[in-house]
């Protein structure tokens, strides 16, 4: 039946409808495309340029790693320290797309516990005594989606738990 008209039968009336070989031609997408000349978005030398901005930025240094936000992969920081225990923690003094919130963040093992009476009172008169000795540090989210990636501490030095690391 190809290139020939076939009858659909609707109700009581005829119709005829051409087939679809010979309705219209078949146009690929590449046949489209014209080669000749190069798409707008396309630049050949911004791996060079990226490169050079990165490399004033950090004016000659190394870094240990590229930080990105885990949730929406942008770049937090371009010159960071690894923990020399914690692998999975960095340090920076400079970053970038990251917002500083006034939620606090308590340094962890700052409450302990004990079983019995007298140590949980004394242990709770002791940290009322220090409590206006411990400071507090400052939550620090990614700017782009809000997601917690590390704190800021009193010495204004961001401490980064949960982000991506990448090599340099």
């Amino acid at each position: 039946m190809a290139g020939e008209e076939r009858e659909i039968r609707m109700g009581e009336t005829m119709e005829s409808v051409a087939s679809p070989t010979n309705s219209q031609q078949t146009v690929s997408d590449d046949d489209e495309i014209d080669y000749s000349t190069k798409p707008e978005f396309y630049d050949s030398d911004l791996d060079v340029k990226d490169e050079s901005w990165v490399t004033s930025k950090r004016k000659g240094q190394r870094t240990d790693a590229v930080l990105s936000c885990p949730a929406c992969f942008t770049t937090l920081c371009i010159d960071c320290q690894r923990h020399e225990i914690y692998l999975t923690q960095y340090r920076a003094m400079f970053v970038v797309n990251c917002e500083i919130t006034e939620k606090k963040v308590f340094p962890q093992g700052s409450k302990k516990r004990r079983k019995n009476r007298k140590a949980i009172e004394a242990v709770q008169a002791e940290e009322a005594a220090s409590s206006a000795s411990v400071e507090a540090a400052r939550q620090v989210c990614c700017s782009v989606c809000s997601t917690e990636v590390g704190v800021f501490d009193k010495d204004d030095v961001y401490h980064f738990y949960d982000v991506l690391p990448s090599e340099s």
